[in-house]
């Protein structure tokens, strides 16, 4: 019978792990269809900026409250974790408690996961009731309906009931040593581990060892299998952030927030412009047997975006903090910063899909622009960098926004009316306003 378990446990382990390495792969391979960006500069800043913003959750913190639960979350998550690896040990080999033999270390150990399971647990618990009691408007906008609400609460059960497991299984180990079952008192040793499910064991007074095991074991396997769903799951959740947070953060912008990246395309242009010797009726050069096409201006599909703004779609939270700060959206205009994030990742999975069951990209007749994002929405942004600076993961929604405004200007010359109206100004009298130049001090002679 054990070595059925261990033969069991070796499947699901690989069926796990390969399911979820395929579908890295994946979201690799997504990703990749963002344009070519170097963001390979400043190694010692970017790794700084990642230590500082993934790993030390220094933006979190800036809402005290919600900072604190989603440390208390994220740090007892991770580091329970570790005794994965001691599960997966125990699943090969048909062992149990394997590092019990640290002896005081390994009480401190899981003393330590067990306070901090209960932590997890507390504020999972009061994350469900920000949500689906409190209501806090963030998380009820309308992007928000549907799936994304489904989803994060589905996380926030998966949580609780892995954790759940996790004290479960050890309450049920702890009372199987006190009546000395065999194969538990010889390997767990002493009783001091277990500083929180002790108070679990009135749920076990009067069951069987036989009946004890049977629940320890079910907790056990229940946790481990919960751990690799968990794990496959995430592709699928805003919980992605978990894996991609790291990397985001990592090559994240650097420069100012207010500095806008120059074109490639419209600097290639105006050198050609500058340049005496350059004859501006030449034909571009080609590839043999293609024809040259001009380079796109800004961005009307996922195609158009670069590679680290696909991912910042992927990362995406689905916090809402960026949208709770953005003044467009404060003043009920359409526009919220993560509904473009989620737009781009729904439009990026849709062209994955396409791609993979075509070979290529076939012509869908839909874009990112228009069919996902409107223009009302993108003229609605201030380019106020609100959005950036709430991320607590370091997502920027307003390159994407400013691309598409991009394509709409110097592709479409769709620009809104009184933005026409300014740039006329602009170019007639040197300022946005509609008064010569030589009128423009007027103002200071009324009195």
């Amino acid at each position: 019978m054990q070595i059925v378990s261990q033969i069991l446990f070796v499947v699901a382990l690989v069926f796990g792990i390969g399911f979820f390495a395929r579908n890295i792969k994946k979201l690799i391979r997504y990703i990749k269809l963002g344009k070519d960006i170097d963001r390979t500069d400043q190694p010692n800043e970017r790794f700084a900026n990642m230590a500082r913003v993934a790993l030390g959750q220094s933006k979190m913190v800036k809402r005290p409250i919600a900072g604190m639960l989603h440390i208390f979350v994220y740090v007892g998550f991770i580091i329970i974790n570790i005794e994965v690896l001691e599960i997966i040990i125990d699943g090969i080999f048909g062992t149990h408690r394997i590092f019990s033999f640290l002896g005081t270390a390994y009480d401190i150990l899981i003393g330590s996961f067990e306070v901090l399971a209960l932590l997890v647990l507390i504020g999972v618990i009061v994350f469900w009731i920000r949500r689906n009691i409190i209501k806090l408007k963030r998380f009820w906008s309308n992007e928000m309906k549907g799936w994304p609400k489904d989803d994060a609460n589905y996380i926030l059960y998966f949580e609780m009931v892995l954790m759940s497991l996790f004290l479960i299984m050890n309450g049920a180990d702890h009372q199987l040593q006190i009546l000395g079952a065999h194969h538990y008192a010889n390997e767990a040793g002493i009783m001091g581990s277990f500083p929180i499910s002790q108070f679990l064991l009135p749920l076990f007074d009067g069951l069987s060892i036989s009946t004890l095991i049977i629940i320890e074991r079910a907790a056990w396997w229940l946790h481990i299998l919960g751990i690799l769903f968990f794990l496959n799951y995430l592709y699928y959740s805003k919980h992605l952030h978990i894996l991609l947070a790291f990397p985001n953060t990592y090559y994240a912008k650097l420069k100012p927030k207010g500095e806008l990246d120059n074109l490639e395309a419209v600097t290639n242009e105006v050198k050609l412009m500058m340049d005496p010797n350059a004859d501006p009726f030449a034909a571009p050069e080609a590839t043999e047997g293609e024809e040259e096409v001009p380079e796109k201006f800004g961005a009307s599909d996922v195609h158009d975006l670069n590679w680290v703004q696909l991912l910042n779609a992927y990362t995406c939270t689905e916090c809402g903090r960026c949208t709770s700060e953005c003044p467009a959206n404060q003043t009920g205009k359409k526009l919220s910063p993560r509904k473009i994030m989620m737009d781009t990742r729904d439009r990026l999975e849709e062209v994955g899909k396409n791609i993979e069951k075509n070979k290529e990209f076939k012509d869908d007749g839909k874009q990112l622009l228009n069919d996902y994002i409107t223009t009302e929405e993108l003229w609605a942004c201030t380019t106020c960098n609100a959005c950036v600076e709430a991320c607590p993961v370091g997502i920027d929604p307003l390159s994407i926004i400013i691309d598409m405004r991009r394509y709409l200007m110097m592709e479409q010359s769709a620009a809104p009316n009184e933005l026409n109206i300014s740039m006329g100004n602009i170019e007639n009298n040197g300022a946005p306003w509609p008064y010569n130049q030589m009128d423009r001090l007027n103002w200071a002679n009324e009195n």
